[in-house]
């Protein structure tokens, strides 16, 4: 599939109207074509079934660099897939891509698709905690909102409660940082943590909590 074929399915999913009421939502200054979730979702698909892994993350890429929003969100739904081989360069795409994250829903959609990955070989998280040291803050973030799957295991081995423990300790890092951001994806984190293991999440609580935000600590307790 061309790119110039992909837009143009990408494109007659528009919806009338909705292109500037999404600018305003996501507060975007690129161009947002006005496309549903939905929409998205069923093209995603259908290329995933359609293409091989390496004209996956050929697509992927081409369409990253329009810079369109959907076709960005689109990209990242491409790669969004549990078992895929091999992944080498899927995952060094979505690595790539971390850099240019400027807003939560392109950055989220992109990191459920690095979590995938991720998970498939956990030994990529020694160079997701050097995302951890960034001056980017979207980097910053993407640490945590790519280990998420790390907080609904309800039976971790001794490497995953390793890992969850290594991310604890980089939410404990950022609870100083006043980013707006930065304090929702540690409260994200911790809350879908407790409902899994709710001891290491009022154990960090306990320990950081005073330096968390007032929303944030709220919103890390919620289930506890």
């Amino acid at each position: 599939m061309t790119l110039d074929e992909a837009l143009a399915e990408l494109r007659a999913g528009i919806e009338p109207g909705r292109a500037a009421q999404m600018a305003a939502y996501h507060k975007q200054t690129r161009d947002v074509l006005g496309i549903p979730n939905p929409v998205l979702n069923d093209l995603a698909k259908t290329w995933r079934q359609a293409l091989s892994v390496a004209d996956r993350v050929a697509l992927a890429d081409r369409l990253w660099r329009t810079d369109i929003f959907e076709a960005r969100i689109a990209a990242a739904k491409l790669l969004a897939q549990a078992r895929m081989r091999p992944d080498a360069d899927t995952w060094r795409l979505i690595a790539s891509w971390v850099p240019d994250f400027d807003g939560w829903a392109i950055a989220d959609h992109a990191c459920d698709a690095g979590a995938r990955r991720l998970v498939a070989d956990p030994s990529r998280i020694d160079e997701v905690e050097s995302w951890t040291r960034s001056e980017h803050m979207w980097t910053r973030r993407a640490a945590l909102v790519i280990t998420l799957p790390w907080t609904k295991q309800n039976h971790p081995n001794e490497a995953d409660l390793a890992i969850r423990d290594r991310v604890l300790g980089w939410a404990a890092a950022y609870a100083d940082d006043r980013e707006w951001f930065i304090q929702k994806a540690v409260a994200w984190w911790l809350r879908d943590l407790s409902k899994h293991d709710p001891d290491r999440a009022r154990a960090f609580l306990a320990t950081h909590g005073d330096r968390l935000k007032p929303f944030a600590r709220k919103e890390a307790g919620k289930h506890l």
